[in-house]
């Protein structure tokens, strides 16, 4: 369910868009075409990154990337290396303004996906942290070698 209260953080459009719902869709639209200037866009440039898919395409121990300019290299990697799974069926999102969280699910009408949950706080109109949260399908793709390097 969505939450429409409009906080500081949430400011409206000049389309009457809050800023988290503008970032909920233009973020899947940049997904969806692999579009790094559009995706790099939503970001701070001071923005951080966690997931587990940073030690695994990047082979490091800490799974954060900081700054934009680190995370386009990053996204560059994750758009060339994406399985089939890695679809993007969700729902709805959940705020409270300032916090944008969604979901996507492992079942979907068509099948399985990866499961995932991204969490993303927005300041100023932009993604200032953002962190991504794996399921068990997610995991063990990963720890089966199914997602490439």
């Amino acid at each position: 369910m969505n939450q429409t209260t409009t906080t500081p953080s949430d400011k409206e459009t000049d389309s009457g868009a809050t800023d988290v719902e503008r970032i909920f869709h233009a973020w899947d639209e940049a997904l969806g075409a692999k579009d790094i200037d559009a995706a790099m866009a939503l970001y701070r440039e001071d923005t951080t990154l966690e997931s587990p898919l940073v030690c695994h395409l990047l082979g490091t121990p800490e799974g954060v990337v900081r700054g934009r300019e680190n995370l386009r290299r990053f996204v560059e990697v994750v758009f060339a290396h994406q399985p089939p799974e890695r679809r993007r069926f969700r729902t709805t999102y959940l705020t409270d303004g300032a916090l944008l969280t969604w979901e996507y699910p492992r079942v979907t009408e068509d099948g399985e996906q990866m499961d995932i949950v991204e969490v993303m706080e927005i300041r100023d109109g932009l993604i200032a942290h953002h962190r991504v949260y794996w399921g068990w399908r997610s995991m063990g793709m990963l720890t089966s070698g199914a997602y490439p390097r």
